[in-house]
């Protein structure tokens, strides 16, 4: 599978752990008017990957896209990849428990 194009590479992701660093990538969002798109560690040695079309209000998601994501979050639920409350909503989505910073990254853009 190729992987899509993205504006963001995930090197650029913001790292959102703890409140103070969640709440200035929210703000830094939300003051560009960009899709919220962040990695944060959950304690130990997994990582929980966010995204929030909210700050963005001009920004619509494609149906087509919207199902694709839905896609694979469900597939990688089945391939215990995250944890099965991870959620792919119409606007945001949150990956639990993926098992390194780098394949969150990875997942994130």
């Amino acid at each position: 599978m190729e992987p899509l194009p993205t504006s963001c590479s995930a090197d650029r992701i913001p790292d959102a752990t703890g409140l103070e660093a969640f709440e200035a990538a929210g703000k830094a969002a939300k003051d560009q008017r960009v899709v919220f798109i962040a990695v944060e560690q959950q304690g130990g040695l997994l990582w929980t990957v966010k995204a929030d079309a909210l700050t963005a209000p001009q920004h619509t998601i494609d149906r087509a896209v919207y199902d694709a994501v839905r896609e694979a979050v469900a597939l990688l639920i089945r391939a215990r990849e995250i944890r099965p409350d991870s959620f792919a909503g119409p606007v945001d989505f949150v990956l639990h428990d993926v098992d390194s910073e780098g394949r969150a990254r990875e997942l994130s853009p």
